[in-house]
């Protein structure tokens, strides 16, 4: 059985998704399950709240897409943070500009993937907050996309702007792309407009926005500083809670998937 590839992705910045990316991860790693992260960010993000310093990698993920290096030499097995990591740091610039030259760019990152993916359950993949190379990369070779965002006013502009490349993506490049999930983060019930854009998501996109939703919580702010994922800083937090509930409702929404689609192998054979 091949991994699960998923995209976490946004092209607005500051939303959560390195946040959802490791916390989701390490979740899934909780819940016994072979996770490979692999961050596309060139900030490194990812990486340091994974427990790895950025500025002390002789080879990333930068190495891997130029050809420089070989996947399973670069990635990380077995993180401080219990998942496997293919990291990324500044370097990573680099890759994004010799992609340009390349002829089928857009499947470089797909191919890569595919020597690993019997290796694990879930691979996530930690995109940048823009749309370039390195995001296109990561939405040709997923199997779907997970949104983070905020419940803010401009959130539903760039989760516009987002559908809309996925929709470019699906009909030239990944026509089985589809959206996993939309999570809703640093909620804050107080705030009127925060209830009000969750109530247009789940009207809008219904049972694609996940029940879990990720608190506004000190905890999981603090966490990436001390390189960790939130279930390892402070497994008794609001935030720790909140992402062992998604990762539960990812792996949930998977099962039913796989048993879907075995049943309807099992009927064309029939």
């Amino acid at each position: 059985m091949s991994a699960k590839i998923i995209a976490f992705a946004n092209q607005k910045g500051g939303v959560g998704k390195t946040t959802s990316c490791v916390n989701v991860a390490a979740s899934l790693v909780a819940a016994r399950k072979k996770v490979l992260l692999v961050d596309l960010d060139p900030q490194g993000n990812a990486t340091m709240g994974s427990g790895v310093n950025k500025s002390s990698l002789s080879d990333t993920v930068n190495e891997v897409l130029l050809g420089d290096a070989a996947v399973k030499d670069v990635i990380l097995v077995a993180t401080p943070a219990g998942y496997d990591l293919l990291p990324a740091n500044g370097d990573l610039t680099s890759a994004e500009i010799a992609l340009l030259k390349q002829n089928s760019r857009e499947q470089t990152l797909s191919k890569i993937l595919k020597l690993v993916a019997v290796n694990y359950d879930f691979i996530v993949l930690d995109c940048p907050p823009s749309l370039n190379m390195l995001t296109l990369n990561a939405l040709v070779a997923a199997h779907s996309i997970i949104i983070p965002m905020q419940c803010e006013y401009y959130a539903l502009e760039g989760l516009s702007a987002l559908l809309a490349t996925m929709e470019q993506v699906k009909s030239s490049l990944n026509s089985k792309l589809e959206i996993e999930g939309i999570i809703r983060t640093m909620y804050d019930p107080r705030n009127r407009l925060a209830i009000d854009v969750s109530e247009q998501l789940t009207k809008h996109f219904k049972s694609k926005v996940y029940k879990t939703i990720i608190p506004r919580n000190v905890r999981l702010a603090e966490a990436p500083s001390h390189g960790l994922p939130v279930i390892l800083y402070d497994k008794n937090s609001r935030g720790s809670a909140a992402y062992l509930a998604l990762a539960g409702e990812i792996i949930k929404a998977n099962n039913a998937a796989a048993k879907q689609s075995l049943m309807k192998k099992e009927a064309q054979t029939a």
